[in-house]
């Protein structure tokens, strides 16, 4: 004969079956529909284009003087300030390289400079060490290669020590006005995700997906409204979207209410 106890926990796992069994059927017949959280629609690419256009309409208002802001004078001061500035503000950078610039003048400067020097010279920017060894062997490659000159293809660029895209289309769109790609540095990936422009999480298929959305002459310029707007309204914690001047056509994809 069964005891009381046991009569009582058969029947609470009866009574969950039935329960799994009715919500089983119940979900197949109805989905989620019931709870009342509807599917957004996924946006066309024709309809993402035409919000990307007002988009882009409204950084041109916001920010008309958008540019690089790294401080240089030519492609050489450009290619090896990009290089300073990975894990570093630009501002940092900025306050680094007047004096460096003014020592180093060309990329054998550069290659010839004693390692111990170059490395005090750039140590507020962080990782130095790793820093003045891909600045060094670059400007080594630019002498032996290039005649001391930066070089104007993407392939080129990106066979140097330190460059990869992001450094690569920095130069290429600031210095010599070659929309070759976008730049995809922190504000850029953030924004464009934000922005719904892309659910990708990687720089090369963020870049990729930008590419196909936003006209190649204003790649460069894309990037300087997202990073202007990321640094100035769109804040990765805290955006300000209630003084935000494209806040009607963007999703807030990620932002908490």
């Amino acid at each position: 004969m069964s005891s009381p106890k046991t009569n009582t926990k058969n029947a609470f796992w009866n009574f969950w079956l039935e329960i799994s069994i009715k919500c089983e059927v119940f979900l197949r017949a109805f989905g989620s529909s019931w709870l009342n959280f509807p599917e957004m629609p996924r946006e066309s690419t024709a309809a993402k284009t035409v919000r990307l256009k007002k988009i882009i309409a409204g950084f041109q208002k916001t920010y008309p003087d958008a540019h690089c802001e790294l401080t240089y004078a030519n492609p050489l001061q450009l290619l090896v300030a990009t290089i300073l500035s990975a894990q570093c503000t630009d501002k940092r950078v900025n306050l680094v390289t007047p004096d460096l610039f003014k020592k180093h003048r060309s990329a054998e400067d550069f290659a010839n400079a004693p390692r111990a020097e170059l490395e005090q010279a750039i140590k507020s920017t962080g990782f130095f060490r790793s820093k003045t060894k891909n600045i060094q062997n670059c400007c080594r490659k630019l002498v032996e290669r290039h005649g001391g000159r930066v070089p104007r293809t993407m392939e080129e660029l990106t066979l140097l020590d330190g460059v990869g895209r992001k450094t690569a289309n920095v130069v290429l769109g600031n210095a010599f006005g070659i929309n070759a790609g976008v730049v995809v540095d922190t504000h850029v990936s953030r924004l464009s995700q934000r922005l719904g422009l892309t659910s990708r999480q990687t720089p090369e298929k963020i870049e990729k997906d930008l590419m196909a959305l936003v006209p190649q002459k204003q790649w460069a310029l894309f990037s300087h409204w997202l990073i202007w707007h990321g640094r100035r309204r769109c804040d990765a914690r805290r955006p300000d979207c209630a003084n935000c001047e494209v806040l009607k056509w963007c999703p807030r994809i990620g932002v908490k209410a």
